[in-house]
């Protein structure tokens, strides 16, 4: 017998229907009628019949025709909203679908897996599970560890031993003895209190992130969850269960204890909880609609869950992950501006340019190997300790099964990634610095010999002038996020965690700096297309001309009949086009096989090279020419 999942006014309402050829209209009546018998005083209604409503899908917003057939109209157990009229939105009503999901319009259950052991995961691997390119699967190995470890929880529960955390309170309360028969109780209780936290929930990438990291360090046998419980949690990954995790409220020391209650609480079946399916409902509602059951918590099992970095550790890696890529990428895109501002590379090789009368160029064209290189090595250095931090015990206490005993320690305290994600923040950073002052030489005819801003028929027309605005006011709001979050440090939990590593906030602005860092050299990748239109019929080297056309193919209307731009348009759509290009890294992908050709004909392996210096030097003169075509 089909049921839909309906929510009236806050509440949902699991609502069963014997004849498939009833209404969406009738759906709605009857849910109406069942939340007005659930309410003392009938909800304000004093009959069904007196209510006005539209209905519509939680799953996109689309609204429903009260005459279409529930057959029809929607799948079993489908999740549907009454919008009675007049209303306002209930205030605890969360819109039913989080930002980015557009991005899910297309999803498909993926059919491979990544086995998870707690040793061997990559920052690739994680952003891949939160893209949900796979399920997860533990190794046998890890199997028999997370067994070992769940024993001797078991033991010390039988024998009433007092132990942190999991026969006691937490934090102050670490001396107060908890009776055996409320140990369960005290787990829950330890989930509810500590989902405290504020904000917009996290995307769906970055909560799969999230679950997903937790489920790889639960793996390692260090953390007395039992083998049961975590493949439950397994079972909610997999079918892509994302809790509410509102993104602020960690100080990243006893780990990041709000985010990651949330994501607790939602594997108990409380709080909100969204899939693809679903949208957002009632995490008990989203679980039951993927035929799974709330995890019951046993002793020490809510502690195993929520004690640990892997906040600030899984949005390190994604921010690890996008910094490597815009940082091969602003090479491409400073060889760009290189060969429209007519640069030389002697900087870069002993050979002259050709036809060059230039002694030396500015610093943002003539210093891109030795900035761009420490963004290349800050992000080295930082995606090491990311790795090394995604394979580590962060529980409290530790169970170590091979001596029968737990240790309380301070893995869980987030001082080594926040300190790593201040850092590559401030790294990161200098690729978009660089790269607005080159717009500014794109844009100025004193130093570019181009037409002021890019355009035609200036004046009339303003061309770049605001775009170099928007990379400006980027730049400026990054030099205020690169300030490192993990110098403060405020005392909490009545002085017991009396310092703290403030890395959940170093995690975010990291991201903000990199997304900044993104959409300043989509403004310059533009700039520097269109500044080629203005240098035709000269072209450029084959790699070069070959994201000069990937860039046409996404902004087409910038170029007018094979003419340079000649008239204002809305600029928005085109500086996220390039911005999109970037983040997929397409820019990159057009220009590699080039790059990774001449590399393995041209450079012994012997030869330590800058790689941006390398690729300013190839992209600029040193690749296959076009026939009968001249270098600008």
């Amino acid at each position: 017998m089909p049921r839909y999942t309906v929510h009236v006014r806050g509440e949902w309402l699991a609502v069963p229907c014997r004849d498939a050829q009833l209404t969406i209209g009738w759906l709605g009546r009857e849910a109406i009628r069942r939340y007005i018998k659930n309410k003392p005083d009938n909800g304000g209604f004093d009959s069904v019949d007196d209510v006005r409503f539209l209905m519509r899908r939680c799953k996109g917003l689309g609204l429903l025709d009260h005459e279409d057939p529930l057959e029809v109209a929607l799948e079993d157990n489908e999740f549907v909203e009454v919008v009675i009229e007049g209303d306002a939105m209930s205030p605890d009503f969360i819109p039913s679908q989080p930002e980015g999901v557009y991005l899910y319009s297309k999803y498909r259950e993926p059919e491979k897996y990544i086995a998870l052991d707690g040793e061997t995961l990559t920052t690739e691997d994680l952003v891949n599970l939160g893209k949900g390119r796979y399920k997860i699967k533990l190794t046998p190995a890890a199997e028999k560890k997370v067994q070992k470890s769940r024993e001797v929880i078991d033991s010390i529960v039988k024998e009433k031993t007092v132990v942190y955390g999991i026969t006691t309170g937490f934090g102050k309360f670490a001396r107060t003895v908890i009776p055996v028969s409320k140990l369960e109780e005290l787990q829950v209780n330890l989930v509810r209190s500590h989902s405290s936290g504020v904000g917009k929930p996290l995307i769906p990438e970055r909560c799969r992130m999230l679950l997903a990291l937790r489920i790889n360090v639960l793996a390692k046998g260090y953390s007395g969850i039992s083998l049961e419980t975590l493949k439950q949690v397994i079972e909610v990954f997999n079918a892509s269960c994302l809790p509410y995790v509102p993104e602020k409220g960690t100080v990243g020391a006893s780990g990041d204890l709000a985010p990651l209650s949330h994501l607790a609480l939602g594997l108990i079946g409380e709080g909100k909880m969204w899939s693809p399916k679903s949208g957002w409902a009632d995490a008990k509602y989203v679980l039951e609609a993927h035929g799974l059951k709330p995890v019951v918590l046993k002793p020490k099992e809510g502690l195993a869950l929520i004690n640990g970095t892997q906040m600030i550790t899984s949005l390190g890696c994604e921010a690890v992950e996008r910094a490597s890529a815009i940082s091969r990428q602003a090479d491409i895109v400073a060889a760009l501006t290189l060969e429209v501002l007519k640069g030389t590379t002697k900087a870069f090789d002993t050979e002259s340019h050709r036809f060059c009368d230039r002694v030396q160029d500015a610093y943002t064209l003539r210093c891109c190997p030795q900035v761009h290189g420490v963004v290349n090595d800050t992000i080295a250095f930082v995606k090491n300790i990311i790795t090394t931090e995604l394979n580590s015990a962060t529980d409290n206490p530790m169970v170590f099964a091979s001596r029968g005993e737990t240790v309380s320690g301070g893995n869980f305290h987030g001082e080594y990634p926040a300190k790593a994600l201040d850092y590559l923040a401030i790294g990161v950073h200098e690729l978009a610095s660089i790269s607005e002052r080159r717009i500014e030489r794109l844009c100025n005819p004193s130093l570019s010999e181009l037409p002021p801003f890019l355009v035609a028929e200036g004046g009339l027309n303003s061309g770049f002038m605001i775009a170099h605005c928007t990379a400006a006011a980027l730049v400026s709001e990054n030099k205020a996020l690169c300030h490192p979050s993990s110098v403060d440090s405020l005392s909490t939990s009545a002085a017991t965690e009396d310092h703290v590593s403030m890395g959940g906030w170093a995690a975010r602005k990291a991201l903000r700096v990199i997304e900044h860092v993104e959409q300043v050299l989509a403004i310059e990748l533009l700039a520097a297309c269109q500044g080629i239109e203005f240098l035709r019929p000269l072209r450029t080297t084959t790699p070069l001309e070959k994201v000069y056309d990937l860039v046409r193919s996404v902004v087409s209307l910038m170029c007018f009949l094979g003419r340079p731009w000649i008239k204002d348009r809305f600029m928005a759509p085109d500086i996220e086009a390039a911005h999109r290009l970037l983040v997929e890294q397409k820019v990159w992908e057009v220009a590699a096989p080039y790059i990774e050709k001449y590399r393995m004909e041209h450079i012994p392996e012997s030869r330590p090279v800058s790689p941006t210096a390398f690729s300013l030097e190839f992209l600029h003169k040193k690749s296959i020419k076009i026939p009968e075509s001249e270098d600008l």
